[in-house]
């Protein structure tokens, strides 16, 4: 591989296609040269959709500085001030082989920021008197009846409540067991189906295996609690998990293309971008009886089985307009201003707790991080996702700044690690000294 400084780099293109650039453009495009002396400032004017913006140099800047460092083919980035959406841009590749640039409207993979819209679902049904809390998941589903022949679910499975599962208290730790989202050929060998399990098929194994702790006691990242509330809101709703959040969650804030993904690459949706590993890993699918090598983000894992926690692609747009929806809790068109502040409360202790008894400095509400942010009730919030090709972050400042970045490829050099680009954007948003008044939304309204 040519050393980065010396491979052909898009910088700044417009909608239209990409732009191939020298190795010394490209230094002006990461700031090693200023970029002011090749751009005009358009501060006064309305960009198109994807155009540079001075003022948001900053954000170009750290963005291709952190692909460049990685390899990363392409990115979607957009940023939102106040409900406004103030700047979109595509960087680099959506599809390397056949040379298609990324568009700030390009669908991602999303993975774990799916988390969040599922916490929303879940919430729209307590706020509406089909759901509470408090409820223990194994009355909801009537898990009595899934447990497979011949076993026995631990005690602890009737002790979990629907917010332990928002808060990741539900009682697995897959650091000191396993993630089961990422084991099908495993279950499905031990429940006689084929590979891969969905969703049903993940829990009626899961009430075969032990807690890793009790129910409420401590925070451990679950992906499998999320499979779990997908199953509740089907279960309470009738309906599809998908059709629930696309009707419910979706809808009401203009979000009409984004979808639940798929595994296999011949089944990749109209504008997803092609996903990519560092070094072009291949391994057994989890499709089929007879596995057989495959790309890693295509087959190496079930996407579908994965609705609920990780399953959505969504454009960078798409994520802004969700964010967007709760920069102002008194007029949000999803959740009411007393829902989102049991959204944001805290877990309940032990969990999050310092050894005093007192709060963390951050903490998991339901469906996002959480870090208050001075004396005024202000926080910030953020979600990431990682998935085999895929790295993507969603922030909500306390001051009203947004942004949303989606990656097609993660990094998996412990000294280039994927999250950096969250104190890299925060640093380009503390750079912009004058946010523009307009608002892009309408030159996104979708089909």
């Amino acid at each position: 591989m040519p050393p980065r400084l010396k491979q052909k780099t898009r910088l700044l293109a417009p909608r239209s296609g990409p732009a191939l650039v020298s190795r010394r453009q490209f230094l002006q495009a990461t700031g090693a040269i200023s970029l002011l002396a090749l751009t005009k400032p358009r501060s006064s004017a309305q960009p198109a959709a994807g155009g540079f913006l001075s003022e948001f140099f900053p954000f170009d800047r750290e963005i291709q500085k952190f692909m460049a460092a990685r390899n990363v083919p392409g990115g979607a980035l957009a940023v939102v001030k106040d409900r406004r959406l103030v700047y979109t841009r595509g960087y680099g590749m959506a599809d390397r082989e056949n040379k298609t640039a990324v568009r700030p409207d390009s669908l991602f993979r999303i993975a774990s920021i799916s988390k969040p819209f599922t916490a929303v679902a879940v919430l729209k049904l307590v706020e509406d008197g089909k759901l509470n809390l408090d409820a223990r998941v194994w009355d909801v589903l009537g898990l009595e009846s899934w447990i497979p022949d011949g076993r026995k679910a631990d005690a602890r499975w009737k002790q979990i409540a629907i917010r332990h599962l928002l808060h990741h208290t539900g009682g697995w730790d897959r650091d000191q067991s396993f993630d089961p989202m990422f084991r099908p050929r495993e279950i499905a060998k031990t429940l006689g189906i084929g590979s891969p399990p969905g969703p049903r098929d993940v829990i009626r194994y899961m009430l075969g295996q032990a807690l890793d702790f009790d129910p409420g006691t401590r925070y451990a990242y679950s992906n499998f609690g999320y499979c779990i509330l997908g199953r509740v809101i089907e279960k309470v709703t009738g309906l599809a998990y998908r059709e629930f959040v696309q009707k419910n969650v979706l809808s009401p804030i203009g979000i009409k293309r984004m979808r639940l993904g798929a595994s296999l690459a011949d089944k990749r949706a109209d504008g997803e971008v092609r996903y990519y590993t560092p070094g072009n890993e291949t391994t057994e699918s989890v499709f089929g009886e007879h596995p057989e090598k495959v790309p890693w983000p295509y087959g190496g894992f079930c996407l579908e089985a994965m609705d609920a926690h990780g399953g959505w692609i969504a454009s960078a747009v798409d994520l802004a307009r969700f964010a967007a929806a709760f920069h102002d809790p008194a007029h949000c068109p999803l959740l009411k201003p007393e829902t989102i502040r049991s959204m944001d409360a805290p877990p309940e202790p032990p969990v999050s707790r310092n050894d005093d008894g007192s709060l963390k400095d951050h903490y998991y509400g339901c469906g996002r991080h959480v870090l208050p942010v001075g004396k005024e009730g202000k926080a910030n919030y953020w979600h990431t996702g990682s998935l085999p090709g895929t790295f993507t972050l969603l922030v909500r400042r306390h001051d009203g700044v947004s942004w949303a970045v989606l990656f097609n490829q993660r990094s998996d050099d412990g000294k280039l690690p994927d999250g950096e680009i969250d104190p890299a954007l925060h640093r380009a948003a503390d750079a912009v000294h004058q946010w523009p008044k307009f608002d892009l939304f309408p030159n996104h309204r979708q089909a």
